[in-house]
Order: structure tokens, then C-alpha cells, then sequence
């Protein structure tokens, strides 16, 4: 089913596979149609960069429910402080992975920087699991939430049919993926403008809760840490709800290739983006509580309209806009990065070749993107999406403790690969050491939900010794799935990029 691995050109992500010469091939074997480069182009500056790490970080989440830390900390105080915490962990990670992003310069985020540091297997069940099960349901999810959110103001006196979210949802996740299958530009244009109405809608927020707090509006911030939970699970269970607030802070990584002085940009983009969503974060928090009770908090479903209800009369019929914008820019940057790494892994030959061809004209990888819709489509309308995510936490987590133990790992086997930006030892240790934290704690919490999880990831394993290892396939099989290879790439004007020059 999957062609042998490429061979890796190590100092450069380039890769040596088959005709990579721009060419569209004909189902006849006549002289191909037209001959030109084609290949992913540096697009992504910094402010793009800084756009795909804050549009993906900032979901729904913040405006909507942000509730999970205050109701497992029991204290206004102790919930600021582990958002606090949880930002400046979030911030560890992040600075391993431009470390990383640094090094090795080849796009796929997670999966590439496994397969660098521990071969082929684990990167295989990182890339298997994410494709058929995490990012068509973490991009449903998603995508319901802006459904629900852009049909709001049209049903505030009713309650919103669930075929209405859906058809609006699948709606939704279609333009996302055409617009990234269409232009790089304009997919990273929009997500520079969603960005910059995620940060407009926080600052709805912190800035009326900054002139509260002037007012003296502090009644809330006495005694801050009276009835903080000291239980065993407690203030763990607040630290997992907070990491996984702060995730997306990898997505930058996933298009390493078409970034722009990634030696420079990628360091910069990630700081500034982590320092701005932790600011914001506590100060959104902070806001809300001059405003509303923790009792108050913990009983709204959309903590945001009840905050504006409070203080801006009318105008909190924006929220529920504003929110679905966020939403929309989550989904944006999610399908836009991690098409990059399906794109690598068949790169690898750890996926159907397909996957690693870009459009002659578009310069987009364009079947990358679409493989996603059937599978996220059939996600949204078949399955109980927050039970697989909670099936897959703890794979998510460990694989990208993985991938940071990695960079430790990195620095002995290959002491000499240039290092560009370089962090101390300590972060990476103390991140790998939190990650696995968190999947211990996912797997304690839930271990029916994780067990499960781990059984769908194990299959990755299997299936790595049928497709990938097993080169005896019967010459039917082989002939069908070239037959199939090379009608897609002619309905889908798509080739492989050129030799040498993968961004």
C-alpha cells in the first residue's frame, strides 16, 4: 500500500524520490503536459508564524468554559497561579521545539522529530493514530463548537437544532480545507486576520475588567486561596485541564519547511506568541472574576456572555461571533499545519504517495489537505468525538514527551549538529518529566477511556509491519494501488516535489 521510505539528506530535509521534476504525468505515457518547479514556497514570516501559534492555541475554550482549573483548585487564587504555571510549562515545550525546529529543518513537527531521534516505528504509530483518529476528531470538535456559536444570535430564544450545527459545521470545515488546498497565501492571510479578532475579543474582556479593578471591584480577590483543594488529585487534574488549554504551541513546527529564516523566525515567533496567550489568559481570567463570582463561573455554560451580559448590556451579542471566529481560526491553523506532516510521512514512505504531491499551479499539497474531509465528515456525523479525544490524551501527551526526550537524546548521539538556538538541559528534562506526568495523570483519571486509547495505538504497530515492512505484496496489489496513485494524480493535477528542494 506505502512505497519504501525516501533516503533523508540529514543537513537539509531534502529527500531523493521518484520523478520530481514538476512534470503532470498522461494515462497514456505520451510527453507530459507542461515542466516547471514545483515545491512548497517559504511563505510563513513571522507574523504568519506568530498567527499559526495564537490561532491555534486560543479555541473556544477561553470564552466558553475555562472552568476546569477553578473547579479543581477550589480558589480564585490557586487557579491564577497554576494558570501561571501551566503558561510558563507550555513555554518550556515550546522553546525544546524551536530548539528542534532549529536543528533539523524539515516540516512534520512531532513524527519528524521522533523518527530523527528513534527511528521509524514509534514516528509510524505517531503519524497512524493522528490520521485516523485525533485530527478528524480534534477538527470536528472544533468545528461543532463554531457551528453552534455562528447559529447562536440567530436562535437566542430557542434551542439551536443539532442537524443545523452539523450542516453549518460541515460547511465550515469544506471552506477551511478548499482555501488551504487553493493558496498558502490567503490560508495564512485569513488566519493573520482570525488571530487578530481572537486578541480584539480578549481585550473586550481585560479591558473592562482592568477599569473594574480600578473601580475597586476586588471583592473577589480576598482571601483568594480560601478553600483551595488540597486533595491527591486536585491541583493535578487543574494542571492537565491548564496544559491542555495551552496546546497548539507545536503548529509552527509542522511547516518548518515554508518558514522564512526558521533560524530566527521560528525562536522569535514562538516566544512572542507564548508570552502574549499567557498574559492573556491570566488577565482574561482576572477580568472575569472582578465581575463574576467563582460560584457564578463554574455554573455559566459561556462564561464570556455572561461576563459582557453583566457589563455591556447588547454588545454580548458579539461574543457568541467573535467566539465562532475564534473557532474558525483554530481550525484554520490545525488543518493548515497538519497536512504538513501527513505530507512528510509519505515523504518517509510511511504514507500513500499521494499524500506527498503538490498541486503544478497552486503550490499547495493539495491531497495532504483533503485526505482529512471524508475522515473528519464521518467523524462529525457517526461518532461521540469527546470520548475518543479522551480515548487518544494520553497518546498525545506521551508522544510529545517523546519527541522532547528526543532533543536530550539528540545532544549525545549527535553532539555536533549545528544548533542554531539552543536551550538549557534542565527545560527539556522538565517538560519530558511533565508530559509523561500528564499521561500518567490521563491514565489514572480515566482508565477505562486510556486503555482503550492505548489499544487504538498499538494497532499502529501492526499495521507498520503490513504496509511498511512487508515488501512482499502480490504484483495485483502493487499494480492497483500505482493505477489508483497515478488517476489521482491526474484528477488532482498533483506531483512530486522537486529533488532537493522540498521547501
Amino acid at each position: 500500500m506505502f512505497r519504501k521510505p525516501a533516503v533523508p539528506t540529514i543537513t537539509n530535509g531534502s529527500y531523493v524520490q521518484g520523478q520530481s521534476n514538476g512534470r503532470l504525468p498522461s494515462m497514456d505515457s505520451k510527453e507530459p503536459v507542461r515542466e516547471e518547479k514545483v515545491v512548497l514556497k517559504k511563505k510563513v514570516t513571522l507574523l504568519r508564524g506568530i498567527s499559526i501559534i495564537i490561532g491555534t492555541i486560543i479555541g473556544a475554550g477561553i470564552f466558553i468554559s475555562p472552568k476546569g482549573i477553578l473547579e479543581n483548585t477550589g480558589s480564585v487564587g490557586m487557579s491564577l497561579v497554576v494558570w501561571t504555571v501551566c503558561g510558563i510549562l507550555s513555554l518550556f515545550g515550546a522553546l525544546c521545539y524551536a530548539e528542534l525546529g532549529t536543528c533539523i529543518k524539515k516540516s512534520g513537527g512531532h513524527y519528524t522529530y521522533i523518527l530523527e531521534a528513534f527511528g521509524p516505528l514509534p514516528a509510524f504509530v505517531r503519524v497512524w493514530v493522528e490520521l485516523l483518529i485525533i485530527r478528524p476528531a480534534a477538527t470536528a470538535v472544533i468545528s461543532l463548537a463554531f457551528g453552534r456559536h455562528i447559529l447562536e444570535p440567530l436562535f437566542m430564544q430557542c434551542e439551536i437544532p443539532d442537524l443545523a450545527i452539523k450542516f453549518i459545521t460541515a460547511v465550515g470545515i469544506t471552506v477551511v480545507m478548499v482555501l488551504n488546498s487553493m493558496s498558502v497565501s490567503w490560508s495564512a492571510r485569513l488566519q493573520i486576520f482570525l488571530t487578530f479578532c481572537k486578541l480584539v475579543a480578549i481585550l473586550i474582556i481585560i479591558v473592562p475588567g482592568v477599569m473594574q479593578l480600578i473601580k475597586g471591584e476586588i471583592q473577589h480577590f480576598k482571601k483568594a486561596f480560601e478553600g483551595t483543594n488540597t486533595s491527591v488529585m486536585g491541583l493535578p487534574l487543574a494542571f492537565y485541564s491548564g496544559m491542555y488549554a495551552y496546546s497548539g504551541w507545536f503548529y509552527l513546527n509542522f511547516v518548518t519547511e515554508e518558514v522564512e529564516n526558521p533560524e530566527k523566525n521560528i525562536p522569535l515567533a514562538i516566544g512572542i506568541s507564548m508570552v502574549t496567550v499567557t498574559v492573556g489568559y491570566v488577565l482574561t481570567n482576572i477580568a472575569y472574576f472582578t465581575t463574576i463570582s467563582p460560584e457564578e463561573l463554574l455554573s455559566s455554560n459561556a462564561v464570556a456572555v455572561t461576563f459582557a451580559e453583566q457589563l455591556m448590556g447588547r454588545f454580548s451579542l458579539a461574543v457568541p461571533i467573535f467566539v465562532a471566529l475564534s473557532c474558525f481560526g483554530s481550525m484554520n491553523g490545525g488543518i493548515f499545519a497538519v497536512s504538513r506532516m501527513f505530507y512528510v510521512a509519505s515523504r518517509e514512505g510511511h504514507l500513500p504517495e499521494i499524500l506527498s504531491m503538490i498541486h503544478v499551479r497552486k503550490h499547495t499539497p493539495l491531497p495532504a489537505v483533503i485526505i482529512l474531509h471524508p475522515l473528519t465528515m464521518i467523524m462529525l456525523f457517526t461518532s461521540e468525538l469527546e470520548d475518543l479525544l479522551n480515548f487518544l490524551s494520553f497518546a498525545r501527551w506521551l508522544f510529545i514527551g517523546l519527541a522532547v526526550a528526543g532533543l536530550i537524546y539528540l545532544r549525545y548521539k549527535r553532539p555536533d549538529m549545528p544548533r542554531p538556538f539552543k536551550v538549557p538541559l534542565f527545560i527539556p528534562a522538565l517538560f519530558s518529566f511533565t508530559c509523561l506526568f500528564m499521561a500518567a495523570l490521563s491514565l489514572g483519571s480515566d482508565p477505562l477511556n486510556t486503555g482503550i486509547g492505548f489499544v487504538i495505538t498499538l494497532t499502529g504497530v501492526p499495521a507498520y509491519y503490513l504496509f511498511i515492512i512487508w515488501d512482499k505484496k502480490p504484483k495485483w496489489f502493487r499494480k492497483i494501488v500505482d493505477r489508483i496513485t497515478l488517476t489521482l494524480q491526474i484528477i488532482l493535477e498533483v506531483v512530486p516535489a522537486e529533488d532537493g528542494q522540498k521547501s
